[in-house]
């Protein structure tokens, strides 16, 4: 028998714990030569989420937990949970249901045909807000044309890996950390299954709009130069632009004497600049900042509390 360890990061998701544990038990029930650990990770929730995780533990002995002295991200929930799971196969799923836990039979086949990793993308983002999906969209294309590495379209955390991919996984020991990137950066054969947005089983989503945004700008900060790239070419070419000006300026003003005048546009070719000069700073404020964090060497979670499961070492 096989050790499946299902992983699964919690951020106030009390409403959902009960029925997601009943809905992935009985799916897991139906996988042929697997055992299943599950390990909750509550990632400093405000509600009673760590409390209905150990009331699951007292119930179950296949059920264990994690939970952090704050909140530090689902990120950290995500490696913390890698890290702590002893199954010989890991899967990541989140607590809303949002991730089908159906797909298990058909996750755990890929990985019996021979692939590290099965993966579950989505096809569609019915129920998303408009200039959400725009902005995913636009995100995903943007990172692909921008980096070495790709990430797939629609992508979610939802997954089956092998150990061997999890240890790989892990040995990327970076603070500022984007796992869709991680996983499709340390390679190994992934099969994609396909499936349909749904919507949470109960409560809202945490990621706010902005939040999203920042997230987004950190997978393309932590996978990609290009930035730097076209920061140091909008150099250059603000160069030879004001090159060109100033030959242009001098020549009119030796035909037409008086003719190099206008304080306003003058104005506003300051301000063009200023604002493009304050772009570039920023780009390169974002990869000093990160660089600054990692240099700090800080743990990428701290644990308060952690208990449950039939296999304690």
């Amino acid at each position: 028998m096989e050790l499946l360890s299902i992983v699964v990061p919690c951020y106030n998701e009390e409403e959902n714990i009960p029925a997601f544990y009943r809905a992935v038990r009985a799916a897991a029930a139906s996988l042929p030569g697997v055992e299943t650990e599950y390990l909750f990770v509550d990632d400093g929730s405000a509600d009673g989420t760590l409390a209905a995780v150990k009331k699951l533990a007292a119930e179950d002995r296949a059920v264990r937990w994690l939970s952090f002295s704050r909140n530090f991200g689902k990120e950290a929930a995500l490696y913390a949970g890698l890290e702590h799971a002893k199954g010989d196969l890991i899967a990541v799923m989140d607590a809303d249901l949002q991730d089908p836990p159906a797909l298990l039979p058909e996750l755990l086949a890929a990985i019996r045909e021979g692939y590290d990793c099965a993966a579950v993308r989505r096809v569609d983002r019915k129920g998303e807000p408009p200039i959400r999906s725009f902005c995913a969209r636009q995100f995903y294309k943007l990172i692909n044309k921008m980096s070495d590495t790709e990430i797939v379209d629609g992508a979610r955390d939802f997954r089956l890996m092998t150990r061997r991919m999890v240890e790989a996984v892990l040995s990327v020991g970076e603070y500022n950390r984007f796992s869709k990137g991680i996983f499709s950066w340390v390679g190994f054969r992934t099969k994609w299954v396909e499936t349909e947005n749904l919507p949470r089983a109960a409560g809202e989503t945490k990621w706010s709009f902005l939040q999203l945004v920042l997230y987004a700008l950190d997978g393309i900060v932590a996978f990609s130069t290009a930035p730097l790239a076209i920061a140091s070419v909008l150099g250059l070419i603000l160069c030879g632009v004001s090159g060109l000006a100033i030959v242009f300026i001098i020549v009119r003003e030796l035909i037409w004497r008086g003719s190099a005048y206008g304080w306003a546009s003058l104005v506003c070719i300051i301000l063009l600049i200023a604002g493009i000069q304050l772009f570039c700073m920023g780009i390169l404020g974002q990869y000093l900042s990160k660089t600054y964090l990692e240099t700090k060497r800080r743990p990428i979670y701290i644990l308060r509390e952690q208990g449950g499961g039939a296999h304690e070492e």
